[in-house]
């Protein structure tokens, strides 16, 4: 604000707050509260401006605050279009070096809030030709923040955001199984081993191998969308601590219809607005359902390295595409680099989820102060999952390569398949053939072939490893369709 006295430099100007006087950048369009937070919160060096959907969030539930101000006769009609032009403005992309504020802050948001509320007031007494600091006229507090609180609007900019960051990360879900929904297909017939405790089981396709990935996926695709309606139950109006002091009576119902309007989503104002302020559920909604997408992600990767070991004393049962030379010292090692840089990102998550879960459970009395950290957390975290699995998809799973004759090799190997045995000669003989087939190297068939009396076209049908795998009577490409 320009004081009494009038002092304006040609590189400040002098705001004032509870506090005192200090000096602002003439040429930004924050104030005195952003600017002493700039001092206060020196921890992670991340601002604000890190998360976009956060920013534009927010300048969309200011504008739907301004509007309903403005219906009810609560601010002057001009002002509120030019704040209404000034969200715009920042919901488009600008002023996006306007948000400095570091994202782990104290104050449950409010420098943030304030941070908003500044450059808004700025940018719209620009448009209506003043100059930035004058808020006798436009007033971050008394006019961008009318009816409203940190704690109303910054848990709806929040919530807002996960929505616009969850979209991206459902949609790669979505391409990373149809990825490996088109390996599935294409190896329906090829035979490979499947592993129980990391020894040789029965036989499957790798088909079937590939197709359960596109499943575990699949269901997280279906959990990413049945959380995104519970952030769409919002606190507007509510103000300090639910009790909805300094608000108009009618302006909860008037700026909840006018944000549903404006993003098009079914908003609704929470029923009990003192139990919303402090009930975080939808955070930890969406960062339980983020982790399990996460958990199944790593499984994925983990067992794509697992299968990829070798090539001469490893599984070997697959190759992942070569991406980089994988050793200083070591001529023609290559390492599995993305499914590892995969893991390491679903660690985060793991972090992340943490992270919500301490900061969630921190809600003493009327208000969880922990929103800032929450939302880091999820954003970040959501952001670096969607990166992660579209890395995974364009160099890793789309270019992977079976080796069907290795597979097939396991296949008919493992001792395991005596198993199909049990019915036509007890389980005990059965277990005298997988035994003798393990001591001496030969194939289930090959022995059973000599310690029994049953047909070869018996033992054919019973021991056929593509038979076996398909004792469900299905295929990949039936389960898919």
């Amino acid at each position: 604000m320009i004081t009494k006295s009038g002092h304006n430099t040609a590189n400040t100007r002098i705001e004032h707050d509870c506090i005192g006087e200090l000096e602002v950048p003439a040429g930004v369009y924050w104030g005195i509260h952003t600017q002493r937070a700039i001092g206060n919160f020196t921890v992670s060096g991340i601002p604000d401006s890190a998360h976009p959907q956060l920013v534009k969030a927010y300048a969309t539930v200011k504008r739907a605050c301004a509007e309903a101000n403005a219906e009810l006769g609560l601010i002057d009609n001009s002002k509120a279009r030019a704040i209404v032009a000034a969200c715009l403005e920042i919901e488009s992309g600008k002023l996006a070096d306007q948000f400095p504020v570091d994202v782990l802050q104290g104050g449950a948001g409010t420098s943030t809030n304030m941070n908003i509320n500044e450059v808004i007031a700025n940018r719209a007494l620009e448009i209506i030709g003043h100059q930035r600091g004058d808020y006798a006229v436009i007033h971050p507090n008394d006019t961008v923040n009318h009816s409203q609180s940190t704690n109303d609007t910054y848990p709806a900019a929040c919530k807002l955001a996960l929505i616009d960051a969850l979209n991206p990360l459902a949609e790669e879900t979505k391409q990373l199984a149809t990825s490996f929904h088109t390996l599935a297909d294409r190896h329906i017939n090829d035979v490979t081993i499947g592993r129980t405790q990391l020894q040789d089981a029965v036989p499957m396709t790798y088909g079937q191998e590939f197709h359960a990935f596109a499943s575990f996926l699949k269901t997280d695709l279906a959990e990413l969308e049945r959380v995104v309606p519970q952030l769409m139950t919002l606190n507007l109006g509510a103000t300090a601590i639910g009790t909805g002091i300094c608000a108009d009576l009618r302006f909860r119902k008037a700026a909840t219809e006018h944000l549903a309007r404006i993003t098009g989503l079914p908003i609704t104002a929470a029923p009990d607005p003192i139990a919303a302020m402090t009930d975080m559920s939808a955070y930890i909604a969406v960062s339980q359902t983020v982790k399990n997408l996460a958990i199944h992600l790593k499984k994925a990767a983990d067992d794509l390295r697992l299968l990829n070991s070798g090539p001469h004393d490893g599984f070997n049962d697959l190759n992942v595409p070569a991406r980089q030379a994988g050793s200083s010292i070591m001529p023609g090692k290559v390492n599995p680099v993305i499914p590892e840089c995969v893991d390491q990102c679903c660690f985060m998550i793991f972090g992340m989820d943490t992270t919500v879960t301490w900061a969630a459970s921190e809600g003493q009395l009327q208000l969880n102060a922990f929103d800032p950290v929450i939302i880091h957390a999820l954003l970040g975290g959501i952001d670096l999952l969607t990166n992660a699995m579209a890395m995974f998809r364009e160099r890793c799973v789309d270019g992977i390569t079976i080796n069907a004759e290795v597979g097939r090799r396991y296949a008919e190997y493992s001792p395991s398949i005596a198993a199909t045995l049990n019915d036509a000669i007890g389980y005990e003989h059965a277990a005298d053939i997988a035994k003798e087939a393990a001591v001496s190297g030969r194939s289930v068939r090959e022995v059973a072939g000599e310690r029994t009396d049953l047909p070869a076209s018996e033992l054919d049908a019973l021991l056929d490893p593509i038979s076996l795998s398909r004792r469900l009577g299905q295929t990949c490409r039936e389960r898919h369709e």
